[in-house]
């Protein structure tokens, strides 16, 4: 298999810690490709009509894209248990609210990289901050005891969510006022997968 990938994605980080989590990192071959919305790699658009990374390549069918639809394969693929029947429904909301928070800092990254600044709007970047800032606080005042809790996917999602708001919107101190998380965060970060799955500052 070959998963299409960009270092610095964050939906990229959370397949490659899911691939390290579920010993599977020596069936995929890792493909680092150049792609942004406005330039669309062919290899990508290719395979995901979208457009967008991370894709994983196939011998035996199409190839699969959107990270939940390829972290739930590969964790069907290694019957790993990431998505416990018992947690089911809460494993699936906390990943849709990690996914929420990367793809709104991610449209701020781009709102600032790829648009000329006349055509930058500082009121849709500060619309997209309150988006990760209010499903921070919600984890921060929700989810603790479950992140505490067997690892499962939601744990996956939410540390590489956070790490890549720390990466790119650090000033923006998302830690101020939610020490738990905080403190969950920094514990969760130790983990191999996590060290090894460190983007490119």
């Amino acid at each position: 298999m070959k998963l299409l990938s960009s270092p610095a994605s964050p939906f990229v980080r959370k397949v490659l810690i899911t691939l390290h989590e579920t010993g599977q990192l020596d069936d995929v071959e890792v493909v680092p490709v150049s792609n942004t919305p406005m330039a669309p790699n062919a290899a990508v658009a290719a395979a995901n009509p979208m457009g967008k990374i991370p894709a994983l390549i196939r011998e035996d069918g199409p190839a699969l894209y959107d990270s939940r639809v390829i972290c739930r394969y590969l964790d069907h693929r290694a019957k790993a248990g990431l998505y416990p029947e018992n947690r089911m429904w809460d494993v699936l909301t906390l990943e849709a609210t990690a996914d929420g928070i990367m793809e709104a800092a991610v449209l701020m990254t781009y709102e600032k990289r790829l648009r000329p600044e006349a055509q930058q709007s500082p009121d849709w970047i500060e619309a997209q901050w309150v988006k990760v800032d209010r499903a921070l606080t919600a984890v921060n005042a929700l989810w603790m005891s479950h992140l505490y809790g067997k690892l499962d996917m939601g744990h996956i999602a939410i540390g590489a969510a956070l790490s890549y708001v720390d990466l790119r919107h650090d000033a923006r101190n998302w830690r101020a006022g939610r020490d738990a998380l905080a403190v969950w965060h920094k514990g969760f970060c130790e983990r191999p997968s996590m060290q090894a799955t460190q983007p490119p500052a």
